[in-house]
């Protein structure tokens, strides 16, 4: 039986070929139908198919679904994965990463390899002569390896206070969002050189970016520093780029702005405000040294102007402004402003930005009784770390 000529049959077969397992299957039993008795035998061998499969095909004519499925075999179907049909490669891959594997001293189940993919392959042909770097992936995957990055999440000391200080903050962030007052997040993004140099992320472009092989600092136009101030109750975003020192004269001349500006016509009625703030930088931690009471000193100060550690600008505002950022090379302190002022998200967070270009100075020191006259009200759970800064009066 032949009812079609060779070219036609060629055509047939290449076409059977360009289709999906089931679909080559259903067009076969099509085309039986077409030529009745005998059909099957005829279109399995021009097809080069089971008439077994040929039968599955008619019926599945019977019972087609009313839109297509996007499988093409039924879940668990189909031929077995390479893995699992030789159990010796399993063997294979234990042997070559038994002696090339690491592991922590307090942690047993973290371990790791530096063995790449394609290293893992050329060693398992030692054991075998057939092996890819699929099969590779799928025995890492199976023994629970897969590509990670190092997570700042330890700390590096645990304070017995630490859990105290967290709910004591808790507790005074409830109190101020039911109140008139406002509460502020304050911190500083990371220092930026101005000019041609390298930045993180990637963007479209036409061209390759070319910029500095090295961030040397005597080739950069200047420097930026967004500080940013984020209020919790209004959900928006005050930057202020600074192009001199991170100091805590630059800080507390930011949030006067801010109340100046914009704090003062939001909060009519606010006696007080909350800042959180992370340690370092301005802010430094509470030590003996005369340098780490600046930031209360100089915060007395715009107390007395203005008559009143999960940080969240850190998660809230800040990538926001590395997304608007990314990939951009910071010609100038302009340019900079005008990408942070873009920052938004469909919650409503909005960006204020403004640059401020005084010199502030740096190694400035505070005497005894400078010290000693800032009216500081240590609050009776964890004095060290928590209290107010009241006006001089």
């Amino acid at each position: 039986m032949s009812p079609y000529p060779h070219s036609l049959e060629q055509t047939m077969r290449s076409f059977c070929q360009s289709l999906r397992e089931n679909d080559r299957r259903r067009y076969a039993a099509i085309e039986s139908a077409k030529l009745g008795h005998g059909g099957i035998e005829y279109i399995s061998s021009v097809l080069n198919i089971d008439p077994k499969t040929i039968r599955q095909g008619q019926r599945d004519l019977e019972e087609l679904p009313d839109r297509p499925t996007p499988r093409v075999r039924k879940t668990g179907e189909g031929r077995k994965r390479r893995i699992e049909q030789e159990p010796k490669l399993d063997e294979d891959f234990q042997k070559v990463l038994v002696n090339q594997t690491a592991g922590s001293p307090t942690q047993e189940s973290l371990i790791w390899t530096n063995l790449t993919r394609t290293e893992i392959v050329e060693f398992m042909k030692k054991y075998r002569d057939s092996v890819s770097v699929h099969i590779v992936e799928q025995l890492l995957d199976r023994h629970g390896y897969h590509e990670r990055k190092a997570l700042r999440m330890e700390h590096l000391s645990n304070h017995p206070d630490r859990n105290s200080q967290f709910e004591t903050i808790s507790r005074l962030k409830h109190e101020y969002l039911n109140s008139a007052d406002p509460i502020l997040s304050m911190d500083l993004k990371s220092r930026e050189l101005l000019g041609n140099f390298f930045r993180g992320g990637k963007l479209f472009t036409r061209e390759t970016i070319r910029v500095f092989d090295h961030d040397y600092a005597e080739f950069a136009q200047g420097v930026v520093l967004p500080h940013g101030i984020y209020d919790l109750k209004q959900n928006r975003g005050y930057i202020h780029l600074g192009t001199s020192h991170d100091t805590s004269e630059f800080a507390c001349h930011c949030l006067k702005d801010w109340w100046e500006r914009f704090g003062r016509v939001a909060y009519p009625e606010a006696k007080s405000l909350m800042l959180l703030c992370d340690g370092g930088g301005s802010n430094r931690a509470d030590t003996d040294r005369s340098q780490a009471h600046l930031f209360r000193t100089d915060v007395e100060r715009l107390v007395n102007d203005l008559g009143m550690e999960y940080n969240p600008i850190e998660h809230r505002l800040f990538p926001h402004l590395t997304r608007v950022c990314r990939g951009v090379i910071f010609h100038n302190v302009g340019l900079v402003a005008e990408l942070m002022r873009k920052a938004k998200t469909r919650t409503g967070l909005s960006v204020v930005v403004d640059i401020l270009d005084k010199v502030y100075e740096t190694g400035r020191k505070v005497s005894q009784a400078t010290k000693d006259a800032v009216n500081l009200v240590r609050d009776s759970i964890l004095p060290r770390w928590n209290y107010r800064i009241l006006p001089n009066l």
